[in-house]
């Protein structure tokens, strides 16, 4: 008999984090289904299982579900698994449990280690480091080892996260502006999905010959058409370091030698100069950073979260203590989905 296996969301995002995982559970003969209580259901295709109520959920009656979301409907079946939404960027709550999970599934050694530290402390989930299943599908495009060179012109991706305070959108606004009219570098554009409307319609605005504004649902596919990026505290500029390129930061939360992180407008035509030479120092601290937040460059970590979940079931499929009781982001929970029946 075939297993069952839920994927959860919340956000679009979910779709391609957890598509890499559907495929590898259809490799082994088994089934997935989704579920969302957010937006992503209407963009399933054709094959993909979508359920859309709780009932559907519980005759599916999944061995697991996996989520890169921060909760989960805690009266689903199965062993829950968080598969995360990103690498930790500095952001308050990366490590931060929440008491819905039976299982971390990290990404690399220093997840692992934080996460592995507080299961020691809890006691009330496992860690097992497994790498992201989102980068599967661009394995070819993660290896650090041998970036692409860089093209004439040198193509640049401008990205940005959606927080107001840790956004540098607007304070750079005009210095891509400026970048972007004379031809020597060629830019391409994308934001957050939350990014407010009136910076996203700003950056619009300047659409022309040399800077196009991008759409895309998945970030990684903008990676091999780049030679570097430019950001500031987003968790995408993590994934863009696994490729053995720079990024250019302003103001970030977390600087390193891995980045070239600025804190005036001004430094900002310089630093992408330098970028752009990659720097020997500069292109070792990227490769030494990547191996410590995913050292995985096989595209087979969808299948080692499979892996961990079935370790996790065959070992008795409980940890050492309860959950705690969560009341009130249970009860959220319940409301939003609107389940008030019993769980199992």
């Amino acid at each position: 008999m075939s297993k069952h296996y839920l994927l959860y969301g919340s956000e679009r995002y979910a779709l391609a984090i957890l598509r890499p995982v559907q495929e590898a559970i259809r490799a082994r003969g088994d089934e997935a289904a989704w579920f969302f209580d957010g937006p992503g259901g209407e963009d399933l295709v054709e094959g993909e299982r979508w359920l859309r109520t709780t009932e559907e959920v519980r005759a599916f009656n999944p061995r697991a579900v996996l989520t890169p979301s921060n909760a989960v409907p805690h009266f689903f079946p199965g062993v829950k698994a968080e598969v995360f939404h990103g690498f930790d960027a500095g952001k308050p709550r990366h490590i931060y449990i929440r008491g819905f999970f039976d299982l971390y599934c990290t990404t690399g050694p220093n997840d692992t280690a934080a996460f592995g530290e507080m299961a020691t402390k809890l006691g009330h989930f496992s860690v097992a480091q497994t790498g992201w299943p989102k980068l599967d599908p661009f394995a070819d495009v993660f290896q650090p080892e041998h970036p692409a060179p860089v093209r004439t012109p040198p193509v640049i991706l401008y990205h940005s996260t959606f927080s107001p305070s840790w956004s540098a959108a607007e304070t750079l606004h005009d210095e891509v502006k400026r970048l972007s009219r004379d031809g020597r570098w060629r830019w391409i554009v994308t934001f957050h999905p939350k990014m407010n409307a009136d910076t996203v319609a700003r950056f619009k605005a300047l659409q022309n010959e040399h800077l196009s504004f991008a759409e895309n649902d998945n970030i990684l596919e903008l990676f091999p058409q780049v030679d570097m990026m430019c950001s500031d505290t987003s968790s995408a500029l993590n994934e863009f370091l696994l490729t053995g390129k720079p990024v250019v930061t302003f103001n970030n939360r977390r600087p390193g030698p891995q980045l070239i992180d600025i804190h005036d407008a001004a430094d900002f035509e310089p630093a992408i100069q330098r970028a752009l030479s990659r720097p020997p120092e500069l292109m070792k601290a990227i490769r030494d950073y990547g191996e410590a937040i995913h050292p995985y460059h096989d595209g087979r970590s969808s299948e080692r979260v499979l892996d961990a979940v079935e370790a996790f079931i065959a070992d008795g499929g409980r940890n050492r203590k309860r959950k705690p009781g969560n009341f009130w982001r249970k009860l959220k929970i319940r409301r939003r989905i609107g389940y008030w029946g019993p769980v199992r």
